[in-house]
């Protein structure tokens, strides 16, 4: 899926989407509010889906070659978090979904487990 079929997927909206991002086939996901979570063997180029609101989220994608970050929950991103996403040129997106619901949507669009 890339990133317009993944928001549409979740009914997300696409915040600040890096020029990498824009044609990159995403077949992967991984979820977690503990980031420690998604170091320990996330596939590179998996989308993270959390709900976890800070600037640890930036860098942990930045530090695991993630494809995008999708925000669920439908809280508010801080602009300390855009402002280091649009820095580091990492894809946010945010939805108002739970984390299991969409979880559950990708998994049924075709996204699999971004774990090795």
């Amino acid at each position: 899926m890339n990133i317009n079929e993944i928001a549409k997927t979740v009914s997300a909206e696409i915040l600040f989407e890096s020029s990498v991002c824009q044609d990159k086939d995403i077949q992967y996901a991984v979820a977690a509010d503990l980031m420690s979570e998604v170091m320990i063997g996330t596939v590179d180029g998996s989308l993270i889906v959390t709900g976890l609101m800070n600037p640890q989220v930036i860098r942990t994608a930045e530090m695991m070659n993630a494809a995008a970050v999708l925000f669920v929950r439908g809280k508010k991103i801080p602009e300390q978090v855009m402002e280091l996403a649009q820095d580091r040129e990492v894809t946010v997106l945010s939805s108002g979904c739970t984390m299991f619901e969409a979880c559950g949507l990708l998994y049924n669009g075709g996204i699999q487990s971004g774990r090795d």
